[in-house]
This record gives structure tokens, sequence and C-alpha cells, in this order.
């Protein structure tokens, strides 16, 4: 894994090929500069404390961890960095469909992402209950883990609420952007796909939530089933966490 995106750096960006100084001598390698990014990114490390292993100095750590997030970007963006096409919603579509949500394009929730290195003139921007410095993080993640939409909140008293308003998440749909496709529930036709939510979200057609008192045998299996398949959002976070 490491010499693929090794290879596929070099090749995006000449910055990172081995060259030859004015003196002669062998510049830093491509794998000092991307070891050196990965330790930053991996770590949490310091541009400095990188120094004594991969043979950077500060500033020089500092604009590599800059042109190999260019790169990266750059490179996977593309592929791993956007909303479904066409064929993706396909996807998804069969695999809600099997479960029993047809119209269902994923999982959404948010979860308080600890800011371990915030600034102290920014901390009380970014206090809330949990009496540390957090920012939420809005996303949607299908079966499979894949988080296809991102969005931090901004600074102040958030709950999942206040981060779905400044969201991009919906702006297709606003925009007359959406891809369109058809399914029928119940022998009604929709045009729209839907997510999952907990309770917490405003009761819109494009959010299915759990029941909170669910009085009968149908909505309690209809409850058991959404919290289940929920889980996907959950279970992506629990990997970033880990990871």
């Amino acid at each position: 894994l490491f010499e693929s995106i090794l290879n596929a750096v070099v090749n995006h960006d000449h910055y990172f090929a081995r060259k030859i100084d004015v003196v002669g001598r062998q510049s830093l390698s491509p794998h000092q500069k991307l070891t050196s990014a990965f330790q930053m990114l991996a770590n949490e490390c310091s541009a400095d404390s990188t120094d004594e292993y991969c043979r950077l100095a500060e500033i020089t750590a500092a604009e590599n961890l800059k042109r190999f997030c260019k790169a990266i970007e750059g490179i996977y963006g593309a592929t791993y960095l956007r909303k479904p096409n066409r064929e993706d919603l396909k996807r998804l579509l069969r695999k809600a469909d099997k479960r029993g949500f047809p119209g269902m394009i994923g999982s959404l929730d948010c979860m308080h992402w600890e800011w371990k290195n915030c600034p102290t003139a920014w901390a009380g921007q970014f206090k809330g209950r949990h009496n540390k410095p957090t920012i939420v993080l809005e996303a949607v993640a299908s079966y499979d883990t894949w988080i296809w939409h991102a969005f931090f909140g901004a600074p102040g008293s958030n709950n999942d609420i206040n981060v779905l308003w400044s969201s991009p998440l919906f702006d297709n749909v606003v925009n007359g952007w959406a891809p369109e496709f058809r399914y029928k529930v119940n022998g009604n036709r929709y045009e729209l796909g839907y997510y999952l939510t907990d309770g917490i979200y405003p009761s819109w057609s494009t959010f299915v939530k759990s029941f909170s008192h669910p009085d009968s045998a149908k909505k309690k299996l209809f409850s058991q089933r959404q919290e289940s398949y929920r889980k996907d959002v959950e279970r992506a976070f629990g990997i970033l966490q880990a990871r």
C-alpha cells in the first residue's frame, strides 16, 4: 500500500521525486517525504519532531505535508471524495431493497469529534456539554462504511439540528441537480431517496426515523430493523475513532 501511494504521488507531483541539488548531492528521497507526512498525520506530531528520523527540517516538513495532502486529494478525490453517481445509487438502492428499505440511500448521524490541539483563544467557542473543545461531524455512510458526505459544523454550541441547517447535504436537491430515480412503497411512487436517522431530526419526507414509543408489533419490528440498519453510520464513526 505504501509503495502504491508513493508511486502515485511521485507521478502526480514532481516535488516528491529525488533530485540533484546545486552542489551535486542527492536531495531527500520520496520515501523520507512520505514517511514524514504519514507520521504527522497518523501520530499528530509536530513538524520538527520528524527531523531525527526522516531528516526533514521543520519548514520543509510543513511544506511537504501540504503538498502531500494536495496530491492525495488530486489523485484520489474523484474516486473517494464525491457524492454517489448513478452507478453508485443503483448499487445502494439494490442493497437497500434487499434489506427491506427501498429508496434508502444511506444513514445520517452526527458525532462530537474532540479537538485536542484547539487554540486556547478558540476553545470557548467549541465547548459544549462535553466540557472539551469538540467539532461536530455530520456524515452519511452506506452499508460498506463508505462516507460519501462529511461536514464539520461551524463554531458555537452545535447539535445535530444546528449542523443540518448549515450543511450542504441537500444543496443538489434544492438546486435541482439531484439524480432522479423512481421506486414504489405500498403502491405510492417516489422520486427522491431518504436517509435513516435518529429521533432528533425534523419530520421531513427525506428522513425515516424509528418510532419512539412503538405500540404495535408492526411498529416494533420496523423500529428494530431501522435501528439495526442505521448502525452503518455508527460503525463508520467507530472505525474513524479507532484509527
